[in-house]
This record gives C-alpha cells, sequence and structure tokens, in this order.
C-alpha cells in the first residue's frame, strides 16, 4: 500500500456481549494487512490479550489499543490528512468505492458495533457498502482489504515470532523457531 499505515476501528464494542466477534474483527486485521487496531467502546482486557498474544506468539509489528472517544479520534486522524472508511450495508459499491481510496496516506476502516452514530455518516470520506444485506462485520473487514491490499501478506510481514504456520493439505503444521 504504499508504505502507508492502516488502523481498523471497531465502534461500539460491548464487552459481555462482543468479545468474540471484536478480537475476530482484530485477528482478521492482523492477518490481512492492518498495522493497528483501535477498540472503542467498553475497555476490554480479554480483546487487548487475545490480540497481543497472536502477536507475540506468530510475530509482526501489529498493534491494539483503546479509546473511548472515537469520534474524536477520528477527527483528529482526518485533521492529520488520513482518509476514514467506512464499512457499511448502505454504502457505495465495493469494487467502485475501493478503487477511489489514496493509497499513499494514512487510513482508517471503520467498523461498526451496537449503534454507530449518524455523523459517522458524514464524518467519512468513503461509506462502502460490502454487500448491502445484514451480513458479518468480519466478513466485511476481510473482503474489503482484500479488495484494498490484494494478496494475503507474506510470512516477511510477521517476523519475529516463536510460532509458524506452514500451509498443509492435510492437517495442522506448526513450526516453533529457535
Amino acid at each position: 500500500m504504499g508504505g502507508a499505515e492502516l488502523t481498523v476501528v471497531r465502534l461500539g464494542h460491548r464487552q459481555q456481549r462482543d468479545k468474540r466477534i471484536t478480537s475476530h474483527l482484530g485477528l482478521t486485521a492482523r492477518a490481512l494487512g492492518a498495522d493497528h487496531f483501535l477498540l472503542c467502546g467498553d475497555e476490554d482486557e480479554h480483546v487487548m490479550e487475545t490480540i497481543s498474544g497472536v502477536t507475540n506468539r506468530f510475530g509482526g509489528t501489529f498493534s491494539a489499543t483503546h479509546d473511548k472517544k472515537p469520534m474524536g479520534w477520528l477527527k483528529a486522524f482526518k485533521r492529520e490528512g488520513g482518509v476514514v472508511i467506512h464499512l457499511t450495508m448502505y454504502g457505495e459499491q465495493l469494487k467502485q468505492a475501493t478503487a477511489a481510496i489514496p493509497r499513499d496516506t494514512k487510513l482508517a476502516v471503520v467498523v461498526g458495533g451496537a449503534k454507530v452514530p449518524g455523523e459517522m455518516y458524514a464524518l467519512a470520506d468513503f461509506n462502502i457498502g460490502v454487500g448491502n444485506q445484514p451480513h458479518s462485520e468480519v466478513a466485511a473487514l476481510a473482503l474489503f482489504l482484500h479488495e484494498l491490499l490484494g494478496e494475503i501478506p507474506g510470512q516477511d510481514r510477521f517476523e519475529g515470532g516463536r510460532l509458524e504456520i506452514q500451509p498443509s493439505a492435510s492437517g495442522k503444521v506448526v513450526v516453533e523457531k529457535e
């Protein structure tokens, strides 16, 4: 993506209800090429530990933080020249909208939770519909990142981990590095 930083922003996390789906959003962001995950809503140590634990074991420089005020964070991000992309069922078509996104600047990809504030649609530089039917935000993020970044990152992106998964047609092959 030209060296630009990509942050996935999870809006409206509810600790008791969303921990598994939010963990999956963070892990999907990491595996498919994002640099950072920003959890907004309830603070959730379990989600943060899951993401940092995978990064520690499998490598890479992916990071995760929490912010109670996502709209303030997003407004500051835009003031600093970043581009805000909101994934929604109500936006422009995925392929056409993604083609117009600049690749040489910081990007924040917003994935909603419980209730997305109406101002999010006006704040976003791009409101992108990954399909126009109810679906999983994890699926939407995966499809969007693939469309934006292309190929799934290679193992070289995940240096420094003690574990490496090796492709296998029949079974689980995890190699522990020394």
